[in-house]
């Protein structure tokens, strides 16, 4: 049995690798240096800020005991090896979105973001009031990694297009950047679906190797170049409505950690989620304006291409429910997902509307 099967067998019930991930911890002493890797080019607008965040918080907050060091993609591997590397125990740590792990298992994805799924304050409902977090750890004990959400992007843009998108079919053929189990529903709408690192897109656009691409936002878009390569932009998508980064940390050597060193890394992780979605959010606007003033068109899909993506996502999402442990966390985060939704609806929502609305007026 390969090693892909041997970690599914296991996720559905084999139970052998999780055992021996849970052997009693043996607590390191004196001071260590833990090695990141990252999914990121260094200095990375956003995304690497919250490297530095959760490096800088438990280097802090451990007095040096623990110094975290992180390394960009391809300082010591490369942008999507990170996790391979954690889990085998070349690195210690990474930093990425756990949706490019949907290869090892597409539940990575809901500790990012699913198509037509969770808005922020909706995946912390999940994660840090309901039972999101522990699923999360349900998963990374699969594999042998302790990983916690450790970033925040908000609702991620549609994407930049050199031409403009007025139905679904153009969607067929066209040659797209899309990461995740968004990327897998855009391919059933007949696009031509590549996963490619953040470092390495702009390139892609220049030479043509892709026809329009997604990224994160306009603060991260901007600073990336994309409006240099591509005319049109579509603010509002589907498959990322609250983007969460997260750090996974090698099961060994999350065990051999005191209680007070694994309780400051999860702190850590926690602050770095809700400082970088104040980040973004405080970013995005004004850049938002300079991409408009530069030129770009700003556009937003048309209902039935809205359509068309949800579902293609319906599709893709019940189509992986015959996994037992993707279909307990798809469950668990759609169940907290009416819930929430519900409230904020009639509250925040509304109250946005009426705000908006009456201070437009004065």
């Amino acid at each position: 049995m390969d090693r892909r099967s041997f970690l599914k067998t296991t996720a559905l019930g084999g139970g052998a690798a999780a055992t021996t991930a849970l052997a009693a911890p043996a607590y390191a002493q004196g001071k260590r240096t833990l090695t990141m890797v990252t999914t990121w080019p260094r200095g990375l607008a956003g995304v690497w800020d919250s490297v530095e965040r959760v490096a800088n918080s438990i280097t802090e907050a451990t007095d040096g005991q623990l110094t975290v060091e992180p390394k960009a993609a391809g300082e010591l591997v490369g942008a999507f090896e990170s996790f391979d590397a954690t889990v085998s125990g070349q690195a210690d740590m990474y930093h990425g979105a756990d949706y490019y792990w949907v290869g090892q298992h597409p539940a990575w994805a809901y500790f990012t973001a699913v198509p037509f799924g969770m808005t922020v304050p909706e995946i912390m409902t999940w994660y840090y009031g309901q039972d999101g977090m522990a699923l999360h750890q349900e998963l990374g004990e699969v594999f042998g990694v302790r990983s916690y959400i450790a970033g925040q992007t908000g609702a991620q843009g549609g994407g930049w297009y050199r031409k403009e998108i007025t139905s679904a079919d153009d969607f067929k053929g066209l040659k797209f950047r899309m990461p995740g189990l968004g990327g897998e529903a855009l391919s059933k709408l007949g696009a031509s679906v590549q996963v490619l690192p953040g470092g390495e897109i702009y390139q892609a656009l220049s030479t043509g190797a892709l026809d329009g691409t997604e990224w994160i936002g306009p603060w991260s878009d901007e600073k990336l170049g994309l409006q240099e390569v591509c005319d049109f932009y579509y603010p509002a998508g589907f498959h990322e409505p609250g983007a969460a980064l997260s750090v996974g940390m090698n099961l060994e050597v999350f065990n051999s950690l005191t209680p007070s060193q694994q309780k400051i890394y999860e702190i850590a992780c926690a602050d770095a989620h809700q400082a970088n979605y104040a980040q973004f959010i405080a970013n995005n606007g004004p850049a938002l304006e300079r991409l408009k003033s530069g030129g770009a068109q700003v556009k937003e899909f048309s209902e039935d291409v809205w359509d068309a993506f949800g579902a293609a996502s319906i599709e893709l999402l019940n189509g992986y429910t015959s996994d037992d442990l993707f279909k307990k966390i798809h469950e668990s985060a759609q169940a907290s997902l009416r819930s929430t939704s519900g409230w904020l609806s009639v509250s925040d929502s509304y109250y946005a509307q009426q705000r908006n609305r009456v201070l437009a007026a004065m």
